[in-house]
């Protein structure tokens, strides 16, 4: 057996990309004691990008691999972001002609099921 036959990466990279994953984890956890709002969940979603990354790369040795065949397995998932990036600026677009055309409120809030079930016993309540 030759010495190209299996191809060895050193095992420090590793323990590097490990130790790194378990910080992002850290820094996601403390995302918890955030307020919420965009700020939260972008900081959520990016430090889910990038462990999905490294994991990707370094412990699917995609790192390693021709280009082509990164871009063969990570082309789909990009079309779906830029799929759901369009459809998320459709959707406010969507709204915003609601709100412009049909006049509906802006500011609505969508009811919650405990506030729903109230409105039901105050409608039965009435009759």
């Amino acid at each position: 057996m030759s010495a190209e036959a299996g191809q060895q990466h050193p095992l420090g990279i590793y323990y590097k990309v490990w130790v790194l994953l378990f910080v992002l984890s850290g820094f996601s956890y403390a995302t918890d004691f955030l307020p919420d709002g965009i700020l939260r969940w972008a900081l959520i979603l990016l430090f889910m990008v990038l462990k999905a990354g490294f994991i990707v790369a370094i412990f699917m040795h995609a790192f390693w691999e021709r280009m082509a065949l990164v871009f063969t397995i990570l082309g789909p998932p990009i079309v779906l972001f830029l799929l759901i990036a369009f459809l998320g600026a459709e959707s406010q677009y969507t709204w915003g002609t609601r709100v412009l055309y049909r006049g509906q409120d802006p500011n609505a809030m969508p009811v919650t099921v405990e506030e729903f079930h109230a409105m039901e016993h105050a409608a039965e309540a009435e009759h």
